[in-house]
């Protein structure tokens, strides 16, 4: 690519990679050479960084103009993609865009014009609608997994926006699988085609294992299963809101400790539900498949389908949460006595023999503080451990995970 070796050499030492992988490599290269370009590789294979990249050639920092952006189907996904490239440490100004707080920050952030915006369609559309964002300079075009939000139901957002950006040159849509066709609104013609799904199946390190339950209601079986699993990072995916409450209340009453996510919570909720369970203080997460994709959780090594996924696309994407980069992970589908294997999943998979005596796990040692600030009351992450250190007397390895928001939510 046209970005100088030492530049990206200093870059990934940022990120503390080592180096890019092929489908990164290879979609460096073709964004930078091509105009419209589908990149389709697995969940956890670094997609994010090898459309960055690139964007950092197409941008003039030192034009006070919005020259790329990136719209994706989830807040947190859209947030993850601002700390990867906030870590790149360019002097590319940035702004994230997203429903489930003050729109109003937003707009501040706004007044001077970010070289790259990131957002939700939602978000994205109100602010174009308002006249808050330069459209006439943006002529680079990420979608990020796409087809998710063609599935979640944004067409008509991002139909609003893309037929707002009338000078895009450069259009680039990634997913982690294969759509079966792209609208003619986002306006792609003859892509070029990066397709790096195959590649993932032999080299994830994931292990697919089974275990029957004796009755319908999973629970004890599940209980039996994570008492089994130890105080390891799980995910335990179920296919409805309501479960996924029921299924967490139920846990904490056995003296499981857990945290639960979906998306009918409120956004300061999910933000401290992910927070627990990054950091430690929870070492289970109850989700709906609203965690499936855009989460960068390191180290999960169980997966729990406890409700069977309705899709084989769904399963893929639950299972890349665990097995990432070189890591490796288990998948455990629970099955009830009624309950048969979807054709997608090898009826020769392994099956879990359950111990007789089910031990509670440990509880995590980590707790988490919540402080009423954010980056814009000046505080970073200096300020926290300056101040943990001096007035709580703690040592620096008595400090764990330490997240900034910009704000505080009250």
């Amino acid at each position: 690519m046209s970005l100088k070796n030492a530049a990206v050499n200093s870059i990934l030492e940022k990120l503390n990679i080592k180096s890019l992988n092929e489908m990164q490599f290879k979609a460096n290269t073709a964004i930078e050479k091509q105009n419209n370009i589908l990149l389709l590789s697995a969940t956890g294979s670094g997609k994010t960084l090898a459309f960055l990249l690139p964007l950092l050639k197409l941008i003039d920092s030192k034009k006070a103009t919005s020259q790329a952006l990136i719209i994706t189907p989830s807040r947190e996904l859209a947030l993850q993609i601002e700390t990867v490239f906030k870590s790149m440490g360019t002097s590319i100004k940035v702004t994230c865009c997203y429903g489930g707080h003050k729109r109003e920050i937003e707009e501040n952030n706004l007044i001077e014009a970010p070289g790259l915006l990131i957002g939700t369609p939602g978000r994205l559309a109100d602010h174009i609608r308002r006249g808050n964002i330069t459209i006439d300079t943006i002529e680079t075009l990420v979608l990020d997994e796409f087809d998710k939000s063609l599935e979640l139901g944004f067409k008509d957002e991002m139909s609003f926006i893309i037929n707002a950006l009338k000078n895009i040159k450069k259009r680039i849509l990634t997913s982690a699988t294969e759509a079966l066709e792209i609208p003619d609104f986002i306006g792609m013609k003859d892509p070029v085609k990066l397709d790096f799904l195959n590649d993932a199946d032999e080299e994830t390190g994931l292990a697919i294992k089974t275990l029957k339950s004796d009755g319908k209601d999973k629970l004890e079986t599940l209980f039996k299963l994570i008492c089994m699993l130890g105080n390891r990072s799980t995910i335990v995916f179920c296919n409805h809101r309501e479960s996924v409450e029921r299924t967490s209340n139920l846990l904490k009453e056995k003296d499981i400790l857990n945290v639960f996510y979906h998306g009918a919570m409120e956004q300061q909720e999910r933000d401290a539900a992910l927070c627990k369970f990054r950091n430690g203080t929870s070492n289970v997460l109850v989700t709906t498949d609203l965690a499936a994709r855009g989460l960068d959780i390191a180290n999960i090594r169980y997966i729990v389908h406890y409700h069977l996924p309705h899709t084989e696309d769904i399963f893929t994407h639950r299972n890349g949460r665990t097995a990432r980069m070189d890591a490796s992970g288990t998948a455990i589908i629970i099955l009830s006595p009624e309950e048969k294997l979807p054709d997608y999943i090898d009826p020769y998979a392994e099956q879990i023999e359950l111990p007789a005596e089910s031990i509670i796990p440990e509880k995590p040692k980590w707790s988490t503080l919540f402080v009423a600030a954010g980056k814009k009351d000046k505080v970073n992450k200096i300020d926290i451990v300056g101040f943990l250190s001096n007035k709580g007397e703690l040592k620096k390895e008595d400090i764990g995970l330490i997240e900034v928001k910009d704000f505080s939510h009250s």
